[in-house]
């Protein structure tokens, strides 16, 4: 990893709130994530596991974004506990400390009860602390980030329940270096919050699409998206 100093992937760009619309979860879900959460019982407590870039008002870099991304997976679908994902980070930083941001830039896997980091062709059962096992990565939120030879570079956001087997749509993605880091319409770089614009005052989705040229579906998940998106802010 390069200096992160000169990376926009690394730079301060979205409130908690804004990355908690992006990513269809509540705000205070995020915040936890980021700050850890005491209660009195010890044994619920967890330490932060998101680092976000020191600045005066919170706000998460679009690694962050990738890393909370990943985050929803292990807890919406494979049910993974806070806990257990401290401790596989705990172990990651013992392991390779060379690398404060495992979960953008590591490809994890789980069978649901333990984590797992592929690591040269091998999956390091982090949950155990290090024991060696061969699994199969499967995982529909991972797919939706994109690598350079550098780590992520783009994320392509849900624009429908992820439980009703609509991975395959990505009309909407998120790019650090296109249109500062905002949600844009795939292929275009056009900001969805535009074409929801266009779209509410009055515009067909059939003319959104000629001008863009993209395709119908296309037009409708950017407005679905912008639209969910909407609603909780309301």
């Amino acid at each position: 990893m390069n200096n992160e100093k000169f990376d926009a992937r690394f730079a301060p760009a979205y409130g908690v709130s804004e990355a908690a619309r992006y990513l269809n979860i509540p705000p205070s879900t995020l915040r936890s994530w980021i700050s850890g959460v005491r209660y009195h019982s010890a044994r619920s407590n967890f330490e932060p596991v998101i680092s976000v870039p020191p600045a005066e008002i919170v706000q998460l870099s679009f690694v962050n974004l990738v890393e909370a991304h990943v985050l929803v997976a292990l807890r919406r679908v494979h049910k993974v506990r806070l806990q257990d994902i401290q401790v596989a980070l705990d172990t990651l930083e013992k392991q390779f400390p060379r690398q404060p941001h495992p979960l953008a830039f590591e490809t994890f896997a789980t069978d649901g009860k333990d984590l797992f980091l592929k690591h040269i062709g091998q999956l390091i059962n982090l949950s155990r602390r290090g024991q060696l096992e061969m699994e199969e990565v499967i995982d529909m939120y991972l797919h939706r980030i994109e690598y350079d030879t550098s780590g992520p570079i783009i994320l392509y956001p849900f624009t429908r329940d992820p439980l009703q087997k609509y991975d395959q749509l990505r009309a909407v993605l998120i790019n650090p270096y296109i249109s500062f880091g905002r949600p844009v319409l795939a292929g275009r770089g056009v900001p969805t919050e535009l074409v929801f614009g266009r779209f509410n005052a009055g515009e067909l989705i059939d003319t959104l699409a000629e001008d863009y040229g993209r395709k119908r579906w296309e037009i409708e998940e950017a407005i679905r998206y912008e639209s969910d998106r909407s609603r909780k802010v309301a």
